[in-house]
Formats: C-alpha cells, sequence, structure tokens
C-alpha cells in the first residue's frame, strides 16, 4: 500500500490502530477516486490536522498556515477553477516554479496534470482541506462561507406548528446534514467544550464555548432554525414533537479522527428551542493531577486524604469550574483491583472501566438518595455522588463515612469554607459534619498561556506592593507574562486551562469552630493561618511560572 512513510507516522502518534489501516485498505479497493489521506478525513479517522502533521513529520513536506494562502489568483487561466475545487488545491506563488497546497501532496494526478496545464515545474505543500477550500472562495471571488452556500441549497417552506413529517424530512435533507456536522467540526477543530444554538426573532446564533469562553462563529439563516434544530433532536433521539418542555440526550460520533461523546440539551425560548451541546472527547481528557494544576503542597494533602480508609471528600466550585475532572482523576488514582467503587452520577460523563456508575433517572424513582440506600448493600469500598443536593443525600453519606466507605462529592459554593456552611444550611448536623469530613477542594479553571507566544514583562512597583507578589518570589526579579497570539494558539494567546485551588483539611482546631457554628469567614481565617494556601495565591504563583497571566487569576478569583 502507497503512503507508507504517512502511514507509519500517524500509528506512531496513535491516531490511526491496525484495525482503522485494514478498514481503509478495504474502502480503498473500491474507491479508486479518492487517495489515502482523503479517506481517512473521510472515514472520520483521522482529523485533517492529524493528515497534515504526519506529512511534515514524515520529511519532505512543509506545511501552510491560513495567514500564508495569497489574497489573489496565483494561477494561469490554463487552470480550471473546477479542477482546483474537485481536487482542493491552490496556488501559492508563480515563479519560475509553481508552488500549490493541496491537503494530499503526494497525488501524482493532481502535480502531474498541473505541470501539464502549466508547463513549469510544481511545487506541493500541505494545507487542512477547509483552509484550501477557504481559500480558494477568496482567491476566485465568490467570497462566501461552507454555510451560506449549504443554506442557499436548503428549501425551506413555512412550517407550521403540527407539520411534524415535513419537518423530519427537512432535517433528513443533505444540506441540513452538512450544517450540523460543519458546526461540530468547527467545535472540534477549535476544541471547544459547548456550542450554544441560540434561536432568534431575526437570526439563528451559534457560539463555541474556547477554554471557558464564548464565542461567534458563522451560523445558519434563521429560515433553518427549526430544521437545524430538528436535526440534532433526531441524533440525540429526544421527542421533535416536544416543543413546550426541556429535554436531555446524547449523542456518540466518530469524527475528524475522534469518538466523541455528545450530551445534548434543550429548553423552549420565545423564538424555539435552545440547544446546548456539551462535547466529551475521551482522547483529550487528562485525568492526570499535575496536568489538572495539582502541585506542590496541594497534590500531597489531596493524594493523602484520598489513602484514607473512610471519610468524606468534597470538591466545591461554581458550575464549569473542573470539579468532575479532578473527581473522575481522584476515581481513577483510587480505581485498583482491591476497590470496589460504585458512583451515582447525573449525567454520566465519562466511562470508567472497573468502576460501576449509575445514571440518576428522578423520573423513575432513582435519585441520588434511593441509589445511595442501595448502593452500601453492594459492599463498596468507594462511593462516588455526582452532587450533594438535598440533607438526604448529604445525611445517606454521612452514615456511608461512619460506616467505614469513602465518598466522594460535590457542592457548589464559591470557597472550601464555603463548603462547610452549606451542609450546615442543608440541615446537616455539626457533629456529624466534624467526624465524617476529611477535605475540601475548591477550584476554578483559568486558561493557560500559549507557551508559542507568551510575552514576559515586569509589573509596574504598585502591582508589585498592591498583590504583594514579593512574598512568593522574595530574591531576584519579579516577571510576570501577558498573551499576545500567535497561529499556535488561533490568535488567543491562551490555549488550554487548568486549575486553581485550595484545600482545606479538617484539623481538631478547625472541628471546634464548627461544633461552635462559626461562619465561613472565621473558618477560612483559622484554616489560612494553619498554612492553607488560597485560590487566590495558588492563582498568583502560577502566574509567576509563567502558566497563566495575572488577568487571568483576577477574573475568576479575588483576595479575600
Amino acid at each position: 500500500m502507497a503512503y507508507e512513510s504517512l502511514l507509519s507516522v500517524l500509528q506512531d502518534k496513535h491516531k490511526l490502530s491496525v484495525a482503522e489501516l485494514k478498514k481503509v485498505e478495504r474502502v480503498q479497493k473500491t474507491s479508486v477516486s479518492e487517495t489515502v489521506p482523503q479517506l481517512l478525513v473521510k472515514l472520520g479517522l483521522c482529523s485533517e490536522l492529524d493528515v497534515a502533521d504526519a506529512f511534515v513529520e514524515s520529511g519532505r513536506f512543509e506545511k501552510i498556515t491560513p495567514d500564508q494562502y495569497p489574497l489573489e489568483v496565483q494561477l494561469p487561466e490554463t487552470v480550471p477553477l473546477r479542477f482546483l475545487k474537485n481536487y482542493h488545491v491552490i496556488g501559492l506563488s508563480q515563479n519560475d516554479d509553481i508552488t500549490v497546497a493541496l491537503m494530499d501532496p503526494e497525488d501524482r494526478f493532481v502535480i502531474d496534470a498541473l505541470k501539464l496545464a502549466t508547463g513549469k515545474n510544481i511545487i506541493p505543500k500541505v494545507g487542512l482541506l477547509s483552509e484550501i477550500d477557504a481559500a480558494l472562495e477568496v482567491q476566485y471571488g465568490e467570497g462566501r462561507s461552507q454555510m451560506d452556500k449549504l443554506v442557499d441549497d436548503l428549501t425551506v417552506d413555512d412550517l407550521g406548528e403540527e407539520d411534524l413529517e415535513h419537518l423530519k424530512d427537512l432535517a433528513s435533507e443533505a444540506p441540513v446534514i452538512k450544517m450540523v456536522n460543519l458546526i461540530m467540526q468547527r467545535a472540534i477543530e477549535t476544541r471547544a467544550s459547548d456550542i450554544h444554538i441560540e434561536p432568534f426573532e431575526q437570526s439563528l446564533k451559534v457560539r463555541l464555548r474556547v477554554d471557558g469562553v464564548l464565542k461567534d462563529i458563522d451560523a445558519p439563516s434563521v429560515k433553518s432554525t427549526a430544521a437545524v434544530i430538528s436535526r440534532i433532536k433526531i441524533m440525540a433521539k429526544l421527542n421533535i414533537a416536544e416543543r413546550r418542555l426541556p429535554q436531555d440526550g446524547r449523542i456518540k460520533v466518530q469524527m475528524l479522527g475522534k469518538e466523541l461523546d455528545l450530551r445534548v440539551s434543550t429548553i423552549p425560548t420565545m423564538y424555539g428551542e435552545s440547544v446546548v451541546i456539551r462535547l466529551l472527547d475521551k482522547e483529550n481528557t487528562v485525568l492526570d493531577f499535575a496536568a489538572l494544576g495539582f502541585s506542590g503542597k496541594h497534590l500531597q494533602q489531596f493524594i493523602n486524604v484520598l489513602a484514607q480508609p473512610h471519610g468524606i471528600i468534597l470538591i466545591t466550585g461554581p458550575t464549569g469550574s473542573g470539579k468532575s475532572t479532578t473527581m473522575y482523576a481522584a476515581l481513577k488514582q483510587l480505581n485498583t483491583s482491591e476497590r470496589k467503587i460504585i458512583t451515582v452520577e447525573d449525567p454520566v460523563e465519562y466511562q470508567m472501566d472497573g468502576v460501576n456508575q449509575i445514571q440518576a433517572k428522578p423520573q423513575i424513582g432513582l435519585t441520588f438518595a434511593s441509589a445511595l440506600r442501595s448502593i452500601v448493600r453492594q459492599d463498596p469500598d468507594v462511593i462516588m455522588i455526582g452532587e450533594m443536593r438535598d440533607l438526604e443525600t448529604a445525611r445517606i453519606a454521612v452514615q456511608s463515612a461512619l460506616t467505614g466507605h469513602l465518598v466522594l462529592s460535590t457542592l457548589h459554593t464559591n470557597d472550601a469554607a464555603g463548603g462547610v456552611t452549606r451542609l450546615l444550611d442543608m440541615g446537616l448536623e455539626e457533629y456529624l459534619l466534624t467526624s465524617t469530613v476529611n477535605g475540601i477542594l475548591a477550584q476554578r479553571l483559568v486558561r493557560k498561556l500559549c507557551p508559542e507566544c507568551k510575552q514576559r514583562y515586569t509589573p509596574p512597583p504598585d502591582i508589585i506592593d498592591g498583590m504583594r507578589l514579593r512574598r512568593f518570589a522574595p530574591m531576584g526579579d519579579i516577571v510576570l507574562y501577558k498573551p499576545v497570539g500567535c497561529a499556535s494558539c488561533g490568535g488567543l494567546g491562551y490555549r488550554g486551562r487548568l486549575a486553581i485551588i485550595e484545600f482545606l483539611q479538617m484539623t481538631d482546631p478547625l472541628r471546634k469552630l464548627i461544633m461552635a457554628h462559626e461562619e465561613a469567614g472565621a473558618i477560612q481565617r483559622l484554616a489560612i493561618e494553619e498554612g492553607m494556601t488560597t485560590m487566590y495565591e495558588n492563582g498568583l504563583i502560577k502566574a509567576l511560572q509563567g502558566i497563566t497571566s495575572l488577568e487571568e487569576v483576577l477574573r475568576v478569583t479575588s483576595e479575600t
């Protein structure tokens, strides 16, 4: 089979399995018009970026970035636009030789055809198929996005509220399927965690949450709103006839070489249903404490508490602060053949081998509390509760901890000390809380500076003094870093996220304060006196280390 060096690189990087390679070989025998790289992307086995990077690593080709595509046409009129579009090739420059970018720089048919049409030597470079197509639109004057073209292909009549069969047919049409796939593809390419599809009176808005921040992308026209939302509901096996109540579902897809688990949530709004899709990428989920932002004292303290045979460990923070990922990292640490682990979650976000995971279903009476009552009869060593939502759940968790189980759960509070007062406010007795809770971890997510383009600078003296930065760097110059933006991070200056954390470990002096019903502020102050590093301080340390920026730390937390 041709392309040995390309396939070898993809296999070495674990982007292509032996079984997937055999699948490509089988398909290629019946598909003479498509080359191996094109099949890898078309079958969803590898992303365009994976293929381009593999060509570069295999030795002979240079990759083209979006800003390197010229705005003017670089090829003579003897090369028809139809040929360029069919084979996804674009001219970059023309001198004695002609330099072109194409997805498959080893495609001899395309290279020979260009050589014949131009009478010049062709120098091939590697480009991403989607970027080549977009650059062709710019060069040849149409300047219209893929989404605009798909909308043109869609014929939408005015739909009545009850015209469900027509809606189903419309949602199954090729343009609608391509629209939804294009939105998902853009989300995967930009490493988005969520897709927000929001209908308004005059427009349909599509936004992606990348590293915690929402940004607009090219959206379908408002006339396709019903069809696009119905398509997503059909994929998630939701009831497309029910538009008045919220619904939840899941979609499993393989796209751009990734196997994705999508969580779909719909709610009715004034102009249609608003849809949010959470993308759970199993390959990119790193369940490793160091990668999540744990280091030094915090890491050792948390591992020590996890090693205790019984008690409760709480992880707190607002929605989207990475609590679930930390919880799964803890479960991974505990997941050995000697321990039986059972979880009750709503929903189950990541499936873990060796862990018995229960999906809560309140509509049939399977709540956290009812599931927990049955779990303790299953002889578990570790119990994970998705969230402590009510007193009944908290009471059963405490009873489980008292009878020799290690219990992990989450709460929605602003800091670690707030976790104590939240449980007391629920109605949990203070003597039960102090005898079972081993530690409370609070966290937020900050964006990591792009290592390729971050720029160091010396902060002014008023910043150094006002934030007391000298306590973290008593010797030498104090240096911070700021985002710049480059091709590697998409011009944002940030790439990826990590947690800033504080860990309140239960001690006898703290137990006395809790028994005396002291407020969260007093508990926080005593914990700091005992050596607890706050989230704010942990963020400042990471800013001084060049991992994140000072602005990011101040965006998510403040000095208490």
